[in-house]
């Protein structure tokens, strides 16, 4: 075979693999428009599904109440809520259920501040959102066969629903409702690629995002979220008055100890609070978290911790691995500028 010969074939192989090498990107191309073109209807039929879903709850015009002037300094009343885990199914809880107990905890926030009033003014409530306000979908293996809703309709439908019924009763209680929010781990999109998802990209957020955007013509009630800056945004400092800045985190960058993480709550509240003390975090009176669904509270150093309670109660995997389960309960606190925290209640919510 002549030099020449050889020559010609290596080019014709060459024009042939590069005719292949088009003919496949082409395709590759037209593949990439169709998934975009998909993408972008799936994108479109979320939002659209979401404003459904909020244009469906009617919102009342709900007048500000009137009571009778007290005599003494006001108070605000502070209530922790977390925990809900949103259509998670247990022996005896699942989403209705957690309506029964979310409602009935506003109206025992209503109770204690009326007994409250009979002493001094309580005309604002802040409620401290600690995340799990959802179950999420895929959280842990298995988790598919325990909950009745799908994360869509924890999000932008029974969410909705059950937490502007809350804020509806505290709106007719009060003359100011606020609200501070921050994420919790089942929050998180779930599936083994959780950890890819953008940092902002968690269902509590979108939750509390929701609830901002159906109040947003109600003057009094105010959301202050985490700011979305491309970070995960873990932490808040609600900052309610001279010596009532609370320290508001989910729980779960605390690990337990023996099943306990009492220890591990001491070591990051003392970590935290030295980084305030050097400027690099926003400095803080108290610190208030949920996760672990069993109430607590302790000093630690110069500063209270609240752990919160939970809306669920019976809990199989709890009760298996950690030989433990918590009662249906949430913390609620009163407290007022320059003295702090003057009072705390164990909300028991067993229906």
């Amino acid at each position: 075979m002549s030099a020449k010969s050889i020559e010609e074939l290596i080019a014709q192989a060459e024009s042939t693999q590069i005719h292949e090498l088009k003919q496949t990107n082409l395709q590759l191309l037209k593949q990439l428009e169709k998934a975009k073109n998909k993408k972008a209807d799936l994108i479109d039929a979320v939002f659209q599904a979401c404003k459904s879903g909020i244009q469906s709850l009617d919102i009342p015009v709900i007048p500000p109440p009137t009571h009778t002037r007290a005599k003494g300094k006001e108070e605000i009343a502070v209530a922790l809520l977390s925990d809900i885990q949103l259509a998670k199914v247990t022996p005896d809880y699942n989403t209705d259920v957690a309506e029964q107990r979310v409602l009935k905890y506003a109206d025992k926030i209503c109770e204690l501040a009326a007994v409250q009033r009979k002493s001094h003014p309580v005309n604002k409530v802040v409620v401290l959102g600690l995340g799990d306000i959802v179950e999420g979908e895929l959280i842990f293996p298995g988790q598919e066969h325990l909950i009745d809703a799908s994360l869509y309709k924890q999000v932008t439908v029974d969410g909705p629903r059950i937490l502007s019924g809350f804020f509806n009763k505290l709106l007719h209680d009060f003359k100011e409702v606020e609200v501070h929010w921050v994420i919790g781990n089942h929050g998180s999109l779930g599936g083994t690629s959780r950890r890819n998802y953008h940092p902002e990209s968690n269902a509590d957020m979108m939750l509390g995002k929701i609830l901002e955007q159906l109040y947003a013509k109600e003057k009094r009630i105010s959301f202050h979220l985490p700011n979305l800056d491309g970070e995960r945004n873990w932490y808040k400092v609600a900052d309610l008055g001279k010596k009532c800045k609370f320290f508001l985190f989910h729980g779960d960058q605390v690990r337990g100890h023996g099943g306990f993480p009492w220890y591990g709550f001491g070591k990051k509240i003392l970590g935290w609070k030295a980084l305030a003390s050097a400027g690099m975090m926003k400095d803080f009176d108290y610190a208030v978290a949920g996760h672990y669904h069993t109430p607590n509270t302790q000093y630690i150093n110069d500063v209270r911790l609240w752990v919160n309670g939970s809306t669920e109660s019976y809990n199989t995997y709890a009760q298996e691995q950690l030989a433990s389960m918590g009662r249906p309960c949430q913390y609620l606190l009163f407290c007022k500028e320059n003295s702090g925290v003057t009072a705390e209640y164990l909300v028991k919510l067993e229906v």
